[in-house]
């Protein structure tokens, strides 16, 4: 029995991820955190801007979609054991995002070669901060920001949580946890925020996401040294600057991955009064945008190398 949720899982696995990597994510008519998005916001507009009204909101949009996603699951199962592998597999795949995350950035990279206007107003609905008048240093420096911090939120985290839940419980546990996860760090991404109207009602969604990303955040600064490693760039310099940086950013997650990044490209990433990582000579440009991609990828491609490992080597010691 152990041993048939293994395969499970490792099948579900591969499958969603070659979802996500070959054909990106699926339609937003379909997709959760779409739902999830208008949830939140309706659920933040009705509701008084309190602390209470942010756990409100947590417990409100988890129950929801989870239990969503386990009587769809439960259903497919029941119907047929074909049936469940690509409902689990596609539900999976968009708990977590490659292709989007890499591709946003990639555009970024082409426009700044291209059309400077274009790029920064493509920034503008990845960042927070104001690009109108961004240079092309800056926008390199917020698109790297952008992409390295999202590989913990948008990879790392959802198939972390997946995997080690998925060993003692299986996939029907591990899918509606990763739900989880997503439901939290969408809430994050909307409501944790320090702004007047916000910075009560996002607390706990911003702890909570604070939480779960605290050991995932710190195995994946661990991974882009490692993937520095392995593309020849400066890993030493990757360590040191991981270590040196880190905590150098407002959450206490962002900054593993981003000042690993920073001292393997020998650049320094800069949000204007907020932050400055690394002591990087090299200038910003589009691309060191692309040596960040390649990161982005050998890290991800490691990561689920590693979690694939975990699976074989529980698997050959249960048969």
């Amino acid at each position: 029995m152990i041993y048939e949720s293994i395969i499970y899982s490792v099948i579900i696995i591969v499958i969603a991820i070659l979802i996500d990597t070959l054909f990106g994510e699926v339609p937003d008519k379909i997709h959760p955190v779409i739902y999830m998005g208008n949830v939140i916001d309706k659920l933040k507009n009705y509701l008084p801007k309190t602390r209470f009204s942010g756990l409100l909101i947590i417990i409100t949009t988890n129950f929801i979609f989870v239990t969503i996603s386990v009587i769809i699951l439960i259903i497919s199962l029941f119907i047929n054991n074909y049936l469940y592998i690509i409902v689990a597999s596609i539900i999976l795949s968009t708990t977590f995002s490659i292709n989007f995350l890499i591709k946003s950035v990639k555009d970024i990279q082409i426009q700044l070669k291209q059309d400077i206007n274009k790029a920064r107003k493509s920034m503008s609905y990845l960042v927070s901060r104001n690009t109108e008048e961004l240079t092309e240093s800056r926008i390199a420096s917020a698109a790297i920001e952008t992409l390295t911090e999202n590989i913990t939120d948008s990879i790392i985290s959802p198939l972390f949580y997946t995997t080690i839940v998925a060993i003692p419980f299986g996939m029907i546990t591990a899918i509606p946890i990763a739900i989880i996860y997503r439901v939290s760090n969408t809430m994050d991404a909307m409501l944790g925020y320090k702004t007047k109207e916000l910075i009560n009602i996002g607390r706990y969604p911003a702890l909570l996401d604070d939480a779960l990303n605290y050991i995932p955040a710190r195995i994946c600064g661990y991974y882009v040294v490692a993937a520095s490693f392995i593309l020849k760039y400066d890993y030493k310099q990757s360590y040191k600057t991981m270590k040196e940086f880190a905590r150098k950013t407002p959450s206490p997650n962002s900054g593993y991955s981003m000042a690993a990044t920073a001292g393997a490209l020998d650049i320094t990433l800069t949000k204007e009064g907020v932050y400055e990582l690394g002591r990087g000579k090299s200038p910003l440009t589009g691309d060191k945008i692309q040596e960040a991609i390649q990161i982005t990828k050998v890290t991800s491609a490691l990561f689920i190398l590693t979690i694939l490992l975990i699976f074989f080597i529980i698997s050959i010691t249960i048969i």
